[in-house]
């Protein structure tokens, strides 16, 4: 690793240790900036939305960094260990909370702030999308839930959880687009 690169992720992990809300904040932010840079590019869009843009890095900074944050120190404190058995209830209670009330707020925010749709017209794509989303969220995030409380040490969670739901907001952002153009 170049001294560069290798500097810049000593100062990443002090200040994670040292502000780890903070760290995540903006780790979540710079996030949800990349995933939906990508997820414009990788739909077609010539010129890049930045008023989308802000609104996505606004979502993460504001809400996916500190309930992230907050839900897995929740998580260790209500099942302690790492025991099959214990991350097993830590997977399975993710996954009945956190997991539908993301997507569902994603979903919300994305077609009121981000698209300015009407209510009518999000609660009519969300009757008709959120059961897909979520069926696909269930079959792809216990594996990620499963390896991140198994393998991974507290204070990295939320990144390893934020990496991958970089990924996750780019398919989400091109299924909610997918549908917006079949509509359009």
């Amino acid at each position: 690793m170049g001294s560069l690169a290798k500097k810049g992720l000593q100062q990443y992990l002090i200040q994670l240790q040292q502000h780890p809300l903070r760290t995540k904040v903006i780790t979540a932010g710079v996030l949800s900036a990349i995933s939906d840079v990508a997820a414009q590019k990788l739909s077609g869009v010539q010129k890049l939305q930045l008023k989308r843009l802000l609104f996505k890095v606004l979502f993460g900074s504001a809400y996916l960094g500190p309930f992230g944050h907050y839900f897995h120190i929740f998580l260790e404190k209500k099942f302690k260990g790492k025991d099959k058995k214990t991350v097993a209830k830590k997977v399975v209670l993710e996954q009945l909370t956190s997991s539908p009330w993301n997507n569902m707020l994603f979903m919300l925010y994305y077609g009121l702030v981000i698209e300015g749709r009407p209510w009518f017209q999000v609660k009519s794509k969300i009757k008709k999308e959120y059961p897909t989303v979520q069926y696909t969220a269930w079959a792809f995030w216990p594996v990620v839930g499963w390896v991140n409380h198994q393998y991974v040490p507290l204070q990295f969670r939320v990144i390893v959880q934020s990496v991958v739901a970089c990924f996750w907001a780019i398919f989400m952002n091109l299924r909610a687009r997918s549908v917006t153009l079949t509509k359009g």
